[in-house]
């Protein structure tokens, strides 16, 4: 059977887990070129296509939408058959781009409740997994799609924080519920938007093991504000650099 690695980030948000998604996927594009990489942006804030230089014309609501509309208007058909028409779907959606693709979940438009697009999105992990080396899921900020166990097949789960005691609480309350309700073979966090090095004295993962620590980085900053992808940044870049070690103490890279 074909493994795949599936790594999934998630935290409080604004403690800049996008970022961290964009850059994993930079890494693994350049360290493994012959790889199939998928990028999967499950935030309903919708910034890793930002953070990648992609556009998504469609998304897997759009889809969602299309076969609820199917059924509604004409025989119901099996529910395999519907994934099966789905998953033909889902392909067409990607965008291709060199060295990995990406699949957007988008925003539904009603306000409120992702639970349908959550549910859908589970299966769409578990559908496509096979068919890639590499997911990696920029999960939407808190708990919800542990919860609903929409990350349930994650095979790394990346929690992500600043050195707040709020965004460290977060992370601890996600890790507990993951380990009930996701079934990772490894868990760990990172530790981001560093300002100065004394503050990771302060800061109490236990029993989260932590990955790696970021410090703040001017030059990804500025290339956010000019609109720049996380393949504009230097080779040497903090964030670059951070992300890589925790793919490293985790031999993914």
């Amino acid at each position: 059977m074909h493994d795949t690695t599936i790594i999934a980030a998630t935290g409080k948000g604004g403690v800049g887990k996008t970022s961290i998604c964009a850059a994993m996927v930079r890494l693994l594009a350049e360290s493994y070129p012959k790889a199939r990489i998928l990028a999967i942006d499950a935030d309903p804030a919708v910034g890793l296509a930002a953070g990648l230089g992609v556009e998504a014309e469609s998304t897997l609501d759009d889809i969602r939408k299309r076969i609820v509309a199917s059924v509604e208007q004409g025989e119901p058909k099996e529910a395999v058959e519907l994934l099966g028409e789905a998953r033909f779907q889902i392909f067409d959606t990607m965008v291709e781009e060199e060295g990995f693709s990406f699949l957007a979940i988008g925003r539904p438009e009603s306000a409120g409740c992702y639970c349908k697009v959550n549910a859908y999105l589970k299966e769409v992990i578990s559908l496509l997994a096979k068919d890639f080396d590499y997911v990696v899921i920029d999960g939407e900020a808190g708990i919800e799609q542990i919860n609903r166990r929409v990350m349930e097949q994650v095979t790394h789960l990346v929690l992500v924080t600043d050195p707040s005691r709020k965004g460290v609480q977060v992370v601890k309350t996600i890790e507990q519920v993951a380990k009930e309700l996701v079934m990772y073979k490894q868990c760990g966090a990172i530790v981001n938007r560093v300002t100065d090095a004394s503050m990771l004295e302060l800061v109490d993962l236990r029993p989260i093991e932590m990955l790696s620590s970021i410090p703040a980085d001017q030059e990804h900053v500025s290339n956010e504000v000019r609109g720049l992808s996380v393949f504009e940044l230097s080779g040497d870049a903090a964030l670059l650099k951070g992300v890589r070690a925790a793919l490293e103490r985790w031999e993914i890279l």
